[in-house]
């Protein structure tokens, strides 16, 4: 956990969507290790429950399972943290689902799922944190894009491109409704993230591969992710809206596989 020699968070109330693992954890420690009280909502109940015992309990979090792509999640999410905390000044949309399934392939079903949690739950959450934040004077709300979608992309993932892609679309537009209230909005734009999950799920040589495309030379952390998000939750964002921010160590930078130079 990175801890700020000044609480910048202090006295905030942050919603953190798919916040059991990964990268929303990630962000949730962020949080409280700069002093605010924060909502970890997901849909994995045991794993969210011991992300709430890591970040220090009741006193400063609070899990609630949801399925951000009903509204009646969206919803709950945000009175959770209204009722625990007596309000919302940050919320943070980071559930996201990811199969990999070829276009030709894709059924309507799986189509709908994936908008469903990554697009449409970042419309049913901003949607519920709207009354919440004017009643607060202003806030701040932030978005994991990726960028994948858009940026690049890779076959298998026509339907994870498109939600991405449409949740930039999301942000402008929410950004320009949104600024009269005193609300800023946000995204951030992950390439890829040695979480649980990739390492559950990828070979050792798969992941040495991925890494070898990144200029840096490694893959992100959460806590990579998790300081960029701080910033655009904090004071020094006041003035930042309706943007994204590219965090893959360069990913996307170079024209093709042959980047490298020797140091001398």
């Amino acid at each position: 956990m990175t801890v700020s020699r000044e609480k910048r968070l202090l006295g905030r109330v942050a919603l953190v969507v798919g916040a059991a693992r990964g990268i929303g954890k990630g962000i949730a420690a962020r949080f409280v290790a700069e002093g605010a009280k924060v909502v970890v909502a997901d849909t994995e109940a045991e794993a969210g429950a011991a992300t709430v015992a890591e970040l220090g309990g009741p006193e400063v979090a609070r899990f609630v399972a949801v399925d951000i792509a009903q509204k009646a999640g969206a919803d709950l999410a945000v009175a959770t943290a209204v009722e625990a905390f007596g309000g919302l000044d940050i919320l943070v949309q980071n559930a996201g689902i990811y199969p990999w399934t070829l276009i030709e392939h894709i059924s309507a079903e799986e189509w709908d799922a994936v908008l469903g949690v990554n697009l449409r739950g970042t419309f049913l959450a901003a949607q519920a944190a709207l009354p919440a934040m004017r009643a607060r004077g202003g806030g701040r709300m932030i978005f994991t894009s990726s960028i994948t979608g858009p940026k690049v992309t890779s076959p298998g993932h026509g339907h994870y491109s498109a939600s991405k892609a449409g949740i930039n679309g999301f942000i402008r537009a929410a950004a320009l409704e949104f600024s009269g209230y005193g609300i800023t909005v946000n995204g951030v734009e992950p390439g890829n993230i040695l979480t649980e999950g990739m390492k559950a799920h990828r070979s050792p040589a798969f992941i040495r591969q991925m890494e070898e495309a990144v200029p840096l030379g490694r893959l992100g952390t959460p806590e990579d992710i998790a300081g960029a998000v701080f910033f655009l939750a904090s004071d020094d964002a006041a003035y930042v809206t309706g943007t994204t921010i590219v965090i893959d160590g360069g990913q996307i930078l170079p024209e093709g596989n042959d980047f490298r130079l020797s140091p001398g």
